[in-house]
């Protein structure tokens, strides 16, 4: 990419414990580099690190963000973060302690690691989890939720349980463009910093979502290198 000339959002896509390593290819596993190879088309940049272990790192991944965009260009303005499980964590974490350089966040079956929770009000959040979730219990993600009901900052906050869906098929939510498209409405240039509303998702949303997909050409892997 021609840095001078790319002025595309960014997308970056926070994984789960089970692709901690040192091995890119895991990264192909599920999320959104998997989309891009079933056929999810994207007029974005895609940043997907690796994490080796433990909890993600806020101040990591605002490094790695900044040298992406001076590497590769991009419009500041529209950074989006979107993980599940520990990149559920890591979503509410990097949206909570810089809230002002991303547009929006997704977190998926996650939680947070903050202890005050009023900077995740500054930003469209969109927390989504499922009631019958045994790995990250509902718990995790509701207790910013009322957090942000009780104390009334929930103005730019999105929230949905989902009912019966356990951990792992929240993962789908990286296939489906409508997750894609609400993110995309967001910019840190719209005064107010508004939230929009998503599209109403429900249990239906989440089936078939592979089919749904036309596989173009692959990912060149070998052009993935560790930084």
């Amino acid at each position: 990419l021609d840095a001078e000339s790319n002025n595309l959002p960014t997308v970056i896509f926070l994984h789960g414990r089970s692709l901690c390593g040192n091995n890119l290819q895991m990264l192909f596993k599920y999320g959104t580099l998997d989309a891009l190879e079933r056929g999810l088309e994207l007029e974005a940049n895609v940043i997907a690190p690796q994490n080796p272990d433990g909890p993600w790192n806020p101040e990591k991944l605002l490094n790695l963000l900044d040298w992406c965009l001076t590497e590769y260009g991009g419009d500041s303005s529209r950074v989006y973060v979107m993980g599940m499980s520990l990149g559920g964590f890591g979503t509410m974490d990097f949206c909570g302690t810089y809230p002002d350089r991303l547009a929006a966040g997704i977190s998926l079956c996650g939680g947070t690691s903050l202890k005050d929770f009023s900077s995740l009000s500054e930003l469209p959040l969109w927390i989504i989890h499922g009631t019958a979730d045994k790995s990250v219990p509902l718990k995790d993600s509701k207790k910013v939720v009322d957090d942000m009901l009780v104390r009334r900052k929930n103005g730019r906050l999105l929230y949905d349980w989902l009912s019966g869906f356990s951990h792992g098929i929240l993962a789908r939510a990286f296939y489906l463009p409508v997750f894609y498209d609400w993110l995309f409405s967001h910019s840190l240039a719209e005064k107010g910093r508004p939230m929009h509303p998503g599209a109403g998702i429900s249990n239906a949303d989440f089936e078939n979502v592979y089919d749904k997909l036309t596989p173009g050409d692959p990912i060149p892997r070998e052009k993935y290198k560790k930084h």
